[in-house]
């Protein structure tokens, strides 16, 4: 009997690892084929059974990532990673992406770590430079106001672009779609371009499908249109002409196309020439001259799952040779949906860069026919879900597109308005009252970096403009007086306000607002490496410093103290700010009224020099930006 119970026993698991093997083949053939959905249910009900492996988790967890899914995701890669078994270093991203997704994000950086001690891509470089990326987002969150739109249905929505009074944007809907091709991979409509109307408060209307010749049985989306409103370029997949043609590995990629309005329809369809049967190109977007065109690719030499190019396109709309945008805009991730507004300024998606989670939105601004480093927009455009296809228009009024919960669909279209203020003030006499022309004022944030500088007119009159929720500073000065500095903000609304800055004339022989030890020919005062106590030779400058002070007793000072680049930003932060208070206890100790000093530290913010984590300097240059100065307030 025992020897019949064990041979059933036996024959009742290997009937069993044959029938799962037989399920996890058919699953994998749909998963090949990108058919996430019809694979995530078959690999589902063989993980019910007990079944576990490395494949299995790591392809469960690819198709709820690859579908938009990540808090979905994160349930596999945790089951994943609690086999303990060895896994390439991808899925310590991906995984660590999911968890944001879920909001866990002191473990998703706990996973982080991990994927920086396994690879040394840029992803994991960006996270070790910048691991306070979620004080940062707070920072320049609330810039923006946003809204859910009435276009939105129980299907895919996303990908709006400007088009005159209208915005055309893609869907997946029933309702309109030019055909009821479902496709394998969503288990919904191929998409559409969609028209919507538009009112001039920005309110989308009634809904219709745009073109019936641009439309097919295949995917159109992210179209972009030339200011004359005659020239359309757009993302379909490849077919053309009732062709369908496929990549060497039997995808049907998507491509850009372009398309011409001529007495009222869209003809003309061809694909752009640099598109190709084996590699992606899409999502196209437009510098405000129409001279460059931006796009997301994955073709040769791209750094990750999806790059950001640029190319040239001459008077008679040839195209040039493209262009990767290059590391400090693309990562080993996905760079998509790139968009250029009025001013150059590039905005983009990215899950390369640190971010919320899934896709973020970023904005990189232009400097010098570049783009500087890419900032996180912040919240409530960025969530821990996918938001993507940022555009907005000289008005500030904007659309973008999210998968995040409380929407109508798997992805839905968001309107906003970017919060601009303009504060403007005079510059008086503090005792006669009157106007000051020609005084310098300078605006500064909260941190004391200038942003931008002007000068008072003959009234006494300047204006800045600035951004909602953010501190500022406005300092102001003349000669003959004494500068005047004044805290302003935050705003939370569009609007203007007013900020007058009186002016005190100065009986000392020197202009107030500069450094006070390089006026009396005192060295800055220098420190160590990561240290903040006061070495002899700075103690002796001090003496001068404060020698000048006692002859001058109504003299103020303003202790600013600075570290070099190297170790984190908030570190130095917290150096600097003991260096300040170091220098400022000296002082007083030694006989200084602690009324008359003020000190802060600004970390390595003010740098003066090219020294930073990317350019190699000596010792004796990094020893420059470790000082305090002193500026005169007042006398």
């Amino acid at each position: 009997m025992k020897t019949l119970y064990t041979l059933v026993f036996v024959l009742s698991i290997t009937i069993g690892a044959f029938g799962q093997g037989s399920k996890l083949n058919k699953a994998d053939k749909k998963y090949d084929k990108y058919s996430y959905i019809d694979a995530i249910e078959i690999y589902e009900k063989v993980a019910e059974k007990g079944y576990k492996s490395v494949e299995l988790f790591e392809k469960l967890g690819n198709a709820y990532y690859f579908n938009g899914e990540l808090d979905k995701a994160s349930k596999w890669y945790g089951e994943l990673f609690a086999l303990n078994q060895e896994v390439d270093s991808e899925y310590y991203f991906r995984y660590a992406q999911a968890l944001k997704a879920e909001g866990n994000y002191e473990k998703s950086n706990q996973y982080m770590e991990l994927f920086a001690q396994k690879t040394d891509d840029s992803r994991a470089k960006l996270y070790q430079q910048n691991k306070d990326y979620l004080t940062d987002i707070d920072a320049v969150s609330g810039k923006y106001t946003m809204d859910k739109t009435d276009v939105n249905s129980e299907f895919f929505d996303y990908g709006p672009t400007f088009f005159g009074k209208q915005i055309v944007f893609t869907s997946s809907r029933s309702e309109g779609n030019q055909y009821t091709k479902i496709h394998d991979w969503t288990k919904q409509n191929f998409t559409d371009l969609f028209v919507a109307s538009m009112d001039n408060d920005g309110k989308l209307g009634s809904v219709e499908n745009f073109s019936k010749t641009v439309n097919t049985k295949f995917n159109e989306s992210s179209p972009v249109f030339t200011k004359d409103g005659k020239t359309m370029y757009f993302t379909r997949n490849n077919y053309n002409d009732g062709k369908k043609r496929k990549s060497d590995d039997k995808v049907i990629m998507e491509k850009i196309y372009k398309a011409e309005l001529v007495n009222g329809e869209w003809t003309n369809v061809k694909e752009v020439p640099f598109s190709n049967d084996n590699y992606k190109t899409a999502h196209p977007t437009l510098s405000p001259d129409e001279k460059t065109m931006y796009f997301a690719s994955d073709m040769p030499g791209s750094f990750g799952f999806s790059d950001l190019y640029k190319v040239s396109i001459d008077s008679n709309g040839k195209f040039g040779t493209p262009e990767n945008l290059g590391p400090n805009i693309n990562t080993e991730g996905r760079e998509t949906f790139p968009f250029v507004d009025a001013d150059n300024n590039l905005f983009f998606a990215s899950d390369g860069h640190p971010g919320l989670g899934g896709l973020d939105i970023f904005e990189a601004k232009s400097a010098n026919n570049s783009f500087e480093k890419p900032l996180n927009v912040g919240k409530p455009l960025n969530s821990p879900m996918d938001d993507f296809g940022y555009v907005t228009n000289k008005d500030g009024l904007g659309f973008f597109s999210s998968n995040r919960d409380g929407g109508s669909g798997y992805d839905d279209i968001y309107t906003f308005t970017v919060c601009t203020h303009t504060l403007s003030g005079l510059i008086t006499d503090v005792d006669t009252k009157e106007i000051l022309p020609n005084a310098k004022v300078i605006l500064f944030d909260d941190k004391m970096n200038q942003i931008s500088e002007t000068t008072a007119s003959e009234k006494g009159a300047y204006s800045f403009k600035i951004e909602c929720n953010k501190k500022y500073y406005v300092r102001a000065s003349k000669e003959e007086y004494e500068t005047n500095e004044k805290p302003f903000g935050p705003v939370t609304k569009t609007g203007e306000s007013k900020l007058d800055i009186e002016l005190k004339r100065n009986i000392f022989p020197v202009e107030v607002g500069t450094d006070l030890g390089k006026i009396l020919g005192v060295s800055i005062i220098y420190f160590d490496l990561d240290k903040w106590n006061i070495r002899p030779d700075a103690a002796e400058d001090l003496e001068k410093i404060i020698a000048v002070m006692n002859q001058y007793p109504n003299m103020i000072i303003d202790i600013r103290s600075h570290t070099d680049s190297r170790q984190t930003h908030k570190y130095n932060e917290l150096l600097s700010d003991r260096r300040a208070k170091s220098t400022l206890e000296f002082m007083v100790k030694n006989g200084i009224n602690r009324n008359r000093l003020t000190a802060k530290g600004y970390g390595e913010t003010q740098l003066v020099n090219n020294c930073s984590d990317e350019v190699p300097c000596s010792e004796a240059d990094h020893q420059k930006n470790r000082r305090s100065e002193f500026i005169v307030l007042k006398m």
